[in-house]
């Protein structure tokens, strides 16, 4: 099995320099730290938890607990924290709160008993999870929430979908929420609102109601619906077609997130996209300096989201 030893005789540098490249410890020149790294993979070198564990008291496992993972936004979430954490030589035991706040709590317990060095939490909406004494944690939310550490931009979000539906001149618009309990549904239709700008009438909707709303909506004038979510998007679509309103030649309609489904509903979706792999490097980063007890860097990030134009929004109808 390849070892340290074994990278520095070959590479020609120290041990501790090998480690300090593999570990991200320590100032070594970009150069030098890609060619280390580089012949570290050739060789099939991996790293010994056993070893680690017994040299620093950490085990080299982080803990996630998802809200609900049926839900399609949070595997991609968990796979590029994953993908992260792997990068640190770092590895995930992953806690599914099931929709369920007790479980969440459970979750979270579960993971600390079995060793976590720290945990990351994706909060279920409307709860304060918190993570026994001691025990290094992330909180990843949205920008209203004060114990958030890096997020989505949620609200800036919703400010490009509304300057988008504005430019095309909508005029009467009903934001579709899922639950009104969720600080980032809440904060989506803040930056809808904003971006809409003035002089447009809004009706805010939510859940099954405000599904069944939507062909009354449409009657009486409403010509773009903005959801929270893809997946709200799509029912919104299903409801809309089933009275005979066309997207976009009646009516347009935005999501948010840019799931898969997006793209595969007809006409594919408007929506904003999150950058996953600056959420979960900022995350990590975050977790590992107060898993290492160093200073936070940062705290409170809000990572930009991008405009996805597709085919479901057009000019309002005149």
């Amino acid at each position: 099995m390849a070892s340290l030893k074994q990278i520095a005789q070959e590479m020609g540098v120290s041990v501790a320099t090998v480690s300090n490249v593999l570990t991200g410890k320590g100032r070594v020149s970009e150069d030098l730290s890609a060619r280390i790294k580089a012949h570290a993979d050739a060789i099939g070198y991996k790293p010994s938890v056993f070893a680690r564990a017994l040299k620093t008291g950490q085990s080299g496992v982080l803990g996630l607990v998802m809200p609900d993972l049926t839900n399609p936004l949070f595997p991609r979430i968990a796979q590029s924290l994953s993908i992260a954490a792997e990068q640190r030589g770092l590895g995930i035991l992953i806690g599914d709160s099931r929709g369920n706040a007790d479980r969440q709590r459970e979750a979270i317990h579960w993971l600390a008993d079995r060793g976590v060095d720290g945990v990351l939490i994706v909060p279920q909406k409307g709860t304060s999870p918190e993570a026994p004494a001691g025990l290094p944690n992330v909180i990843i939310n949205t920008a209203s929430d004060p114990r958030s550490a890096v997020a989505a931009d949620h609200v800036g979000g919703g400010t490009l979908l509304g300057r988008h539906i504005s430019r095309l001149g909508h005029r009467h618009v009903a934001l579709l929420g899922g639950d009104p309990v969720s600080e980032v549904q809440q904060d989506r239709i803040k930056g809808m609102i904003a971006g809409l700008g003035q002089g447009v009438t809004c009706h805010t909707i939510w859940g099954d109601d405000g599904l069944a709303a939507l062909p009354a909506l449409a009657a009486e004038g409403v010509t773009a619906v903005m959801a929270t979510s893809d997946l709200l998007a799509l029912g919104a679509h299903s409801r809309l077609s089933q009275s005979g309103v066309r997207v976009p030649d009646d009516i347009s309609l935005t999501g948010f997130d840019d799931l898969p489904l997006a793209v595969a509903m007809h006409p594919a979706l408007t929506t904003v996209a999150q950058d996953m792999d600056s959420i979960a490097a900022h995350a990590l980063r975050i977790l590992t300096d107060r898993i290492a007890q160093r200073p936070d860097q940062t705290q409170g990030v809000a990572v930009p989201m991008q405009l996805v134009l597709r085919a479901s929004t057009m000019q309002a109808p005149t």
